[in-house]
């Protein structure tokens, strides 16, 4: 008989986990929250060809319509002017996409949406979810892999809570076509970066409309990391026109004109032109505020934390869904090679995915410490919260994990 899994949550690390155990010969169920295909949320990342790999290792068509390849970044002055160039070809892609290609690949009758866990029961012989409605899924094994806000982790580790790193990131989507000429030659195809003092916006092309490659149909991407105050800042961002505060984070549509109207402001007199005017373009700017988290083990008993529900990094190391893509694999061996033996299987992997879990999340604040440091006073700023180089941060940020020694196993 089939040992089977509950994976609760289905973005991407929970169907990274369910295609892997489906693969291994595990029945699998996925229990998803929210009440709809999420395909149309997210935006747009930076992927690696450990990702890539890891999606071919696992049977998925892994080609030119998954991604968007650049091979230069630059960062541009205020002025407009190129003063860094940089060889460091990396792959673009959206949330989305990848999605997509998870969720086409899972048996549609095993994925569950509207099912908000409540409780985790546990004995000697398995694990058994409860949910709001009542229902309950039992089996020898239960994923956690939903998200930074981790029901799972809050039921079983509640003190595992993400912490603010001090500052929000303000994003936005347009079209290649609505691109002038001239700045589409000279940035389109290009990873690039601007670093008014003591913040940093990224921009990079990406997969657009329905995940199309096509050059002319892609999609632009940016990203810009601004320091704000938790205690005034925040909540002022997060109230609606009619005064409502909805708490650190809200709907994009909800956002205040004037405060759009700011950060398009703010973009004509801190970045260089040509970014500032694809700001300009952005129809539904939308900020969320940068958390990050780590959790003392990613096995308790029968559930295994993964992704973000166990260790989520700020996202200057890009290393979201590869770390999450990494992990499901690992987990998948694990069982495979302990044949079954759950809880041998879940020590192996609590051991060694929470190090490179915890070397992600501390190299991610290392790369971010300036931005939150500017909340400081500069007399009060420690040696590591100096804003680092130009070339340091366009090096690091969204590295390969292949590139960097400190995540290198001991």
């Amino acid at each position: 008989m089939k040992q089977k899994a509950i994976v609760i949550g289905g973005s991407l690390g929970g169907l990274l986990a369910a295609n892997w155990l489906h693969r291994s010969g595990w029945e699998v169920e996925v229990f998803e929250r929210v009440e709809d295909d999420l395909a149309s949320r997210g935006a747009g990342i930076g992927t690696h060809d450990e990702l890539h790999v890891a999606l071919g290792r696992l049977g998925l068509p892994v080609d030119d319509t998954v991604s968007v390849q650049v091979e230069e970044r630059i960062c541009l002055d205020r002025s407009g002017r190129i003063v860094h160039r940089m060889h460091k070809p990396q792959r673009m892609s959206a949330w989305a996409r990848i999605y997509r290609l998870l969720k086409d690949a899972f048996p549609a009758g095993r994925y569950h949406f509207r099912m908000e866990l409540t409780g985790i029961e546990q004995d000697a012989g398995g694990v058994t979810a409860v949910f709001a409605d009542g229902a309950r899924a039992r089996g020898e094994l239960l994923v956690g892999a939903d998200g930074i806000r981790s029901t799972v982790r809050g039921i079983l580790i509640p003190g595992a809570q993400p912490r603010y790193a001090g500052y929000v990131a303000w994003r936005g989507l347009v079209d290649e076509q609505s691109f002038p000429p001239d700045v589409h030659r000279e940035l389109f195809e290009r990873y690039t970066f601007c670093l008014p003092e003591g913040e940093m916006m990224l921009s990079y092309p990406v997969p657009g409309r329905d995940n199309d490659t096509r050059p002319g149909h892609r999609g632009y991407n940016h990203i810009w990391y601004r320091p704000t105050d938790p205690e005034r800042s925040l909540p002022d961002l997060c109230t609606d026109a009619a005064g409502r505060c909805h708490g650190i984070a809200i709907a994009p549509p909800l956002i205040r004109p004037d405060v759009i109207a700011g950060i398009k402001a703010a973009a004509r007199k801190l970045l260089a032109p040509q970014i500032a005017g694809i700001v300009e373009r952005t129809e539904q700017p939308m900020f969320h505020a940068i958390f990050d988290v780590e959790s003392p083990a990613m096995a308790i008993g029968r559930v295994a934390l993964l992704g973000d529900a166990a260790f989520m990094a700020r996202p200057h190391v890009g290393m979201g869904v590869t770390k999450a893509a990494l992990d499901a694999e690992y987990l998948a061996g694990a069982l495979r090679e302990t044949c079954g033996d759950v809880d041998a299987a879940l020590a192996r992997y609590d051991k060694e995915r929470r190090i490179f879990g915890e070397r992600i999340v501390a190299r991610a604040r290392r790369l971010g410490a300036y931005l939150a440091a500017r909340l400081k006073p500069p007399a009060e700023r420690t040696e590591a919260e100096r804003e680092p180089p130009a070339d340091v941060l366009m090096r690091e940020i969204g590295s390969s994990s292949v590139d960097i020694a400190e995540l290198a196993s001991p």
